[in-house]
């Protein structure tokens, strides 16, 4: 029995997924007998895809992750990803079929969150790891330069954050989702091709797992835009952080390290925090929601550092 986590039964829901969800007993039987594997437990942390133990025909720990079915083809942009990046930074994908959402991934060990380490250590190993991980378009393959470009994506964030925030019956301020927009509409107009990387697209604490002595990062997006925009993703995680203090400090603090634009990584991630908390409350992903939408009102209105 296949024990699916609350959250991806909800956004399954959510993407009318219902079918998904009954036949995945019958993949997963599917897939063991084809690519010579035997699952074992299903993670419990999961909230985008259901993945669950596996060990290879040859005895190598596995892990096998199913995706959600929803619009767009997430499966196929994350395998190109994951190929084009070969291990820089990032999990190593063994087999899959982006047809119907199934990647085999090398297992790795606990979550960054899981080790508890200081917000300030965190960081460190989040930028180390993004800039691994980036490739300039110039150096990818045919298939990786028809990725999603940065500047679909800001503005299908500001879409996504219209509609929901109306769904939702308005869980944060309308200024805050005004400032989202706004900041989505300039990161939309700077973007630019000759200086768009393959970035990772969702690189926080959960998504990073031990890899020997090292860190990895998991389920990348597959996207190319500035690279600033993985660091927006940083932004908006740790949302208590940020309830104090000066509100630039972590966008200043970011940009230092990887040598980016301050402002470019603040905007970023007031429309990933508005976006990301109204998804988590459409979600029902608790206090994580709230919290970010909580962040997103504070900060509203501020035009960065």
């Amino acid at each position: 029995m296949l024990d699916v986590p609350a959250p991806v039964r909800e956004k399954a829901r959510v993407h009318g997924a219902g079918a998904w969800l009954s036949g995945l007993p019958a993949l997963v039987a599917d897939l063991e007998r084809e690519w010579g594997v035997t699952v074992g437990r299903t993670y419990s942390d999961s909230t985008e895809s259901v993945v669950v133990e596996a060990v290879t025909a040859d005895g190598r720990p596995a892990v096998l992750k199913l995706l959600v079915p929803r619009d767009g083809a997430a499966a196929r942009d994350e395998v190109i990803a994951l190929r084009a990046a070969s291990g820089r930074g990032c999990v190593r994908l063994l087999r899959h079929d982006a047809g119907r959402g199934a990647l085999l991934l090398d297992r790795l060990g606990p979550s960054l969150h899981d080790r508890g380490l200081p917000i300030a250590e965190r960081h460190q190993i989040l930028c180390t790891l993004v800039r691994r991980f980036w490739v300039p378009v110039a150096e990818l393959g045919a298939d990786a330069r028809e990725l999603p470009a940065g500047a679909a994506k800001a503005r299908g964030l500001a879409d996504g954050v219209v509609a929901w925030w109306a769904e939702l019956d308005r869980p944060c301020s309308e200024r805050a989702v005004e400032h989202a927009v706004a900041c989505a509409e300039r990161r939309a107009a700077a973007h630019d091709d000759e200086r768009a990387v393959l970035v990772h697209g969702d690189p926080h604490q959960w998504n990073v797992l031990a890899d020997g002595d090292g860190w990895a990062l998991v389920d990348p997006d597959g996207l190319l835009a500035e690279p600033e925009y993985d660091l927006g993703v940083v932004m908006r995680e740790d949302p208590e952080d940020m309830v104090g203090g000066d509100p630039f400090a972590r966008a200043r603090m970011l940009a230092t390290r990887t040598d980016l634009d301050a402002t470019a990584i603040w905007e970023w991630g007031v429309v990933e925090r508005v976006s990301t908390g109204l998804l988590a409350t459409r979600i029902g992903l608790q206090p994580a929601g709230r919290l970010m939408l909580a962040v997103a009102d504070r900060v509203a209105g501020l035009r960065g550092p």
